[in-house]
């Protein structure tokens, strides 16, 4: 399957198909990435400016699916991505940041370059545009360039995390500390235990928390 006319992408969408499900979305991902069909692609990006927000939300779906599974095919559309991202449209939004998120390993200058706009949008927008920003930061975070602005990022979201999201973001971090980031990474978690009122979430922080003091004393 090669270069679908936009018709042809509606009819492949969840919305062309009466269909409420994600199925047929994740279908069309799978297919035009193992073709690496650019052209359909390019047509499927177009479908963010359609009319109707049903398909909208369809072909943003299709595209971060598609970063998931061939992050290089979005690439030429990073930058709509970025502008999306100040679309009051949740789905939209969160979806721009997931298909970021994918293009951030390979680019991370770009991603970089745009972290005040990602960071507007994670404090505006929804929990899944949250956690796919603190994604992007720890990304960043894991590449030397990046680490130490990144992880000055990471404190101030790990401070400000609603608790629901706090242990995630906790244990996400840990792959991508470094020796200097332990004591204050440990400072920021400590302060957050007295107010948490999950024990189950309290019980991961803390173990989060065991886990950094015993890297940091070299055990």
């Amino acid at each position: 399957m090669s270069a679908l006319n936009p018709d042809q992408l509606i009819d492949l969408l969840a919305f062309g198909q009466g269909r409420r499900d994600e199925a047929p979305n994740i279908a069309l991902a799978r297919q035009l990435a193992a073709a690496e069909d650019a052209i359909a692609i390019e047509r499927l990006a177009q479908l963010l400016h359609h009319k109707k927000a049903d398909i909208r939300s369809d072909a943003i779906k299709v595209l971060y699916e598609i970063g998931e599974l061939k992050p290089h095919l979005l690439q030429p559309h990073l930058s709509l991505f970025l502008e999306i991202l100040s679309e009051k449209n949740n789905r939209l939004q969160w979806g721009a940041m997931t298909a970021l998120r994918t293009l951030t390993p390979d680019n991370p200058e770009m991603i970089y370059a745009n972290l005040p706009a990602i960071l507007v949008a994670a404090g505006q927008g929804s929990v899944i545009t949250r956690d796919q920003a603190v994604m992007i930061l720890i990304v960043l975070a894991g590449i030397e360039k990046f680490h130490q602005d990144a992880m000055a990022l990471i404190l101030e979201q790990l401070t400000a995390a609603p608790e629901n999201q706090l242990p995630m973001y906790a244990e996400r971090c840990m792959p991508v500390l470094q020796k200097a980031d332990y004591q204050e990474f440990i400072q920021v978690l400590a302060i957050r235990l007295p107010g948490m009122e999950s024990v189950t979430k309290k019980k991961r922080v803390e173990k989060v928390i065991s886990q950094a003091r015993k890297r940091m004393n070299g055990k």
